[in-house]
């Protein structure tokens, strides 16, 4: 089966910065695939390349198929990526029920489309919440709005950057359990975390990269089972 994602040798820079130094990875359809270094190395790059908000001066960007890494980014969210941002970027000034309509679209036709109903169905808090602004919400709920805003685009590949930074641990097992119900319904997902344990439980593989170049990539068998490159690229 052919990858939903190919990004080959990529590089990108901020100026004369140059970040990201022939980052490659890939995504199969139904994968969950992890986005693992320290802080600074490249990770929000990486996914700003792939959504056209940083594009990559050099490299391929294939979605579906199709070269994407000269498009904007609006034409690469139309394509089918729903993107979770770092700081989860909630309209404020809109109720919780107005930053789920807001985004509401099935271009690509799903016959399971997502709708309040669903997202309601996976975090229940939101439908207690449907009236709140969106600067009311708790941190948690935020993020529990940024991940069902993306589902409401109905994308075929989901990318969460920093999936469960700074929540609190009730939280983020919420948020971790709603991400295996996702994989487990076929959700593409690329995740960007820390978390390692979590990670290895519940993703295909990983990529692990330093310095803007990946440096280890495996199965969460092979990850869990190799300390030293926790310890190495991680930090653990």
């Amino acid at each position: 089966m052919a990858d939903l994602l190919e990004v080959a040798n990529i590089e990108t820079s901020y100026g004369l910065s140059q970040v990201l130094h022939g980052i490659s990875l890939a995504i199969a359809p139904g994968e969950m695939v992890t986005l693992m270094g320290r802080n600074g190395m490249g990770k929000t790059t990486t996914v700003r390349s792939i959504m056209g908000l940083t594009p990559a001066r050099a490299g391929s960007i294939r979605f579906g198929g199709a070269e994407i890494r000269t498009l904007p980014s609006y034409r690469v969210a139309q394509l089918g990526i729903g993107l979770v941002p770092e700081g989860r970027q909630v309209f404020p000034n809109l109720t919780c029920r107005e930053n789920l309509v807001a985004t509401a679209t099935n271009r690509l036709g799903a016959t399971d489309a997502w709708t309040l109903e669903r997202v309601c169905d996976l975090f229940p808090r939101l439908g207690e919440r449907f009236a709140s602004m969106g600067n009311q919400l708790s941190g948690g709920e935020q993020q529990m709005l940024a991940i069902g805003r993306a589902l409401m685009t109905n994308p075929r590949l989901l990318i969460l950057d920093e999936a469960t930074e700074g929540l609190a641990p009730l939280i983020r097992t919420e948020i971790w359990q709603c991400l295996t119900h996702l994989k487990t319904a076929g959700q593409s997902i690329l995740v960007i975390d820390k978390n390692v344990e979590a990670l290895t439980r519940i993703a295909d593989r990983h990529y692990l990269i330093e310095r803007g170049r990946v440096v280890w990539t495996g199965t969460s068998p092979e990850l869990a089972a190799a300390p030293d490159v926790q310890h190495r690229y991680l930090g653990i």
